[in-house]
């Protein structure tokens, strides 16, 4: 059998994404824009056989699963929420560094939220559980909780996901390359940005 192959994929737009704002547990939902790239997922997608399907919980990403034809047997993990942005929660990075000049979300975190490595044991925990099926795995989730996810899967430090940019309904597969992880296909998808 080939090695197992993991597919993350970042929710459709959602309002607060398409105007930059961090979205961590404001639970959104999607634009019509965004209704509209979760239903092209479903071509993308097609063809793969899923040993199991994972979402977040959050509502955009739920109904990017359910958008892109995966409705029965989504298991739900709390894990693959994004990252709690606490107090700035629903603002935009330029407004941050307005109150709080030099402010990088991956170096400094956000007050009354999570730290960057809080989420990469979530992001740990969520691939475990990936590992445990026999077969490719499908999960929908956030931006940046996947690209902390990515960076653990390579082995990296969880700062390294600043790097990987990820645009909407853009899936990207993990995988292997003979005996060690390796990133197989990133940002997949004709209305990334």
């Amino acid at each position: 059998m080939p090695p197992q192959q993991v597919v993350v994929t970042r929710h459709g737009e959602t309002e607060w994404s398409r105007d930059g704002r961090h979205t961590g547990r404001t639970d959104l939902p999607l634009t019509e824009h965004g209704e509209r790239q979760a239903r092209e997922l479903r071509s993308t997608l097609a063809g793969w056989d899923f040993a199991a399907v994972f979402s977040s919980p959050l509502q955009r990403a739920l109904a990017t699963a359910r958008l892109a034809g995966f409705v029965d047997d989504v298991i739900i993990d709390p894990d693959l929420q994004e990252w709690d942005y606490g107090d700035y929660d629903g603002r935009t990075s330029a407004e941050i560094r307005h109150e709080r000049p030099g402010w990088v979300l991956w170096r400094d975190g956000c007050p009354g939220g999570e730290s960057i490595d809080q989420v990469a044991r979530r992001a740990e925990r969520a691939i475990g559980r990936f590992r445990s099926f026999d077969g490719d795995v499908l999960a929908f989730s956030h931006g940046h909780l996947l690209r902390i996810l990515t960076a653990r899967w390579l082995d990296m430090n969880a700062t390294a996901g600043q790097h990987f940019l990820l645009g909407p309904a853009a899936p990207s597969t993990l995988g292997y390359e003979h005996d060690w992880t390796a990133l197989l296909r990133w940002n997949d998808s004709p209305h990334a940005k």
